[in-house]
């Protein structure tokens, strides 16, 4: 079942300790619209059915990526899109969105988009392998 737009952005908000609900969903946009370029199939449908349908719509038609970016890319790609932001504010708005999206995935779903994503992304979601340390 998809959470509520408010719920969602309301999750991402606190999470990334942002001001506004409006600098919320910028942060979750660039996320989900990076993300979505590297999830393909069934995994990527799931994923967008358990979001907001505005989120949901961004996941399944994403910004173009031509190779896989590793999680350092990643945040550097998701800073270039967000005014303002450095590497290191990209990266606590990565870690408040792909939270978010984890607990609303649930542990089952979670594992499979991590399946399709370079290594070091079970970081991003707040979801660290064991035996995994940076």
């Amino acid at each position: 079942m998809a959470l509520r737009w408010e719920a969602f952005l309301e999750d991402v908000r606190e999470r990334g300790e942002y001001d506004t609900s409006r600098e919320a969903e910028r942060a979750a946009r660039v996320v989900l619209a990076l993300l979505g370029a590297h999830l393909v199939g069934n995994v990527r449908a799931e994923l967008a059915a358990r979001l907001p349908e505005t989120l949901a719509l961004i996941l399944l038609n994403p910004l173009q990526a031509a190779e896989p970016l590793n999680p350092e890319r990643f945040t550097r790609a998701t800073a270039a899109w967000i005014e303002g932001a450095t590497e290191t504010t990209a990266l606590w708005d990565i870690g408040a969105v792909l939270s978010t999206v984890a607990d609303a995935a649930g542990d089952d779903l979670t594992e499979r988009v991590l399946l399709q994503l370079p290594p070091g992304y079970d970081l991003l979601f707040g979801r660290p392998r064991p035996g995994h340390r940076p």
